[in-house]
């Protein structure tokens, strides 16, 4: 299988995950039905918001948490088209080749290829696959996979400041927990591994707060919480302003003082940067055409000159749609109005600009 057919394989499992703390990568377990990631892509959250190519952006539970293995379960949405991937079964052999794949910072369905450096290297009495396959911040979670497409391992970390040592948990340890789930015999039932005895502990059988078997404390999510969130300062005031514009506040959560949010064919960033103090909301429209721009420039200028608290704007090929706003100067009644006029204006914008000018449409993965 060449590189190409082995990408196209995988991709359709690979799954983005975003929670207010950050973003990362998922993959679905036909064979459990779930999806996989990592326990630090998740911490504290019981739902997170995850997209897919066979499936657009949605809430959905997450109901296993390992912390000591780095692992995490999430139900999948009922309608999707993601096919079964095997679970290697061999053990892993230094010097075979591999591939991780995911969401490095956000950017979407990222290869990486290279080799398993060391097929078995201890840490924290935990046998982990070393490669010099890229991992970086947002691949957390995602697979590695060898040259069949098999998984064989869940890319889980790197060391800060090392030039190609990235960690993978073999594909045994997960194949572990999966099955140690499905013995609880309930699917969805939220679920502790226990980080000293590693008995799975669940919400009818904790003792108290402790693990029945060990006593060791258990931090047991809280089930019947919807958004454990609560956000904090502006952050706060910019969330309830996304909220009363209309929009569903945890869909667009990408990180810290970060959203994302989609409005007809416009897509919307809306960001705070705590050192300069300004919230930005960016609406990037559609693309530069190859031809006529001058007509397309002069109806921008014209249209700014019509514009309050907004402005047009061309970055690289990309026509953007912004506003800026001091947060000394937030007013939740304003930002609402500006920020409402921006979201209605990005789509009238791009269409106008598409069927008038020949702009190009803006190209999504």
């Amino acid at each position: 299988m060449n590189i190409q057919e082995l990408i196209d394989k995988i991709q359709p499992i690979i799954i983005q995950i975003a929670t207010p703390q950050g973003t990362g990568t998922g993959f679905y377990v036909a064979d459990y039905g779930v999806i996989v990631t990592n326990h630090h892509v998740v911490k504290d959250n019981i739902q997170v918001r995850i997209s897919g190519k066979s499936f657009s952006e949605t809430m959905a539970p997450v109901f296993f948490w390992d912390e000591k293995h780095d692992l995490a379960f999430i139900r999948p949405p009922q309608e999707h088209r993601m096919p079964n991937i095997a679970l290697d079964k061999d053990a892993p052999r230094d010097g075979e080749p591999v591939m991780a794949i995911g969401h490095p910072f956000g950017q979407n369905y990222t290869a990486t290829s290279g080799i398993i450096s060391k097929a078995e290297r201890i840490r924290n009495g935990i046998a982990y696959i070393q490669t010099d396959a890229a991992i970086n911040p947002g691949n957390s979670g995602g697979p590695l996979v060898n040259k069949e497409g098999e998984i064989i391992g869940v890319n889980s970390f790197i060391i800060s400041g090392g030039d190609g040592l990235g960690f993978a948990l073999p594909v045994r340890y997960l194949r572990a927990s999966l099955e140690d789930y499905r013995n609880i015999g309930e699917y969805g039932v939220h679920a502790v591994r226990c980080p000293s005895c590693e008995a799975i502990v669940t919400p009818n059988t904790i003792d108290g707060k402790y693990c029945p078997s060990c006593g060791a404390e258990i931090k047991m999510p809280k089930a019947d919480v919807e958004d454990t969130y609560v956000p904090e300062g502006i952050a706060r005031d910019i969330e309830e302003m996304i909220k009363a514009i209309g929009k569903d506040v945890r869909l667009s959560r990408r990180g810290p003082n970060n959203w994302e949010i989609y409005e007809g064919s416009a897509k919307i960033w809306i960001t705070f940067n705590p050192e300069s103090y300004f919230i930005i909301g960016d609406a990037y429209l559609c693309q530069l055409p190859k031809q006529n721009i001058a007509s397309l420039y002069e109806y921008l200028l014209r249209e700014n000159d019509k514009l309050e608290g907004l402005s047009l704007s061309v970055n690289g090929q990309n026509i953007v749609l912004s506003v800026i706003m001091y947060d000394q100067d937030f007013n939740l009644t304003y930002a609402t109005k500006v920020f409402k006029d921006l979201f209605l204006k990005a789509d009238h914008y791009d269409n106008i600009l598409i069927e008038q000018y020949g702009a190009l449409p803006r190209v999504e993965e």
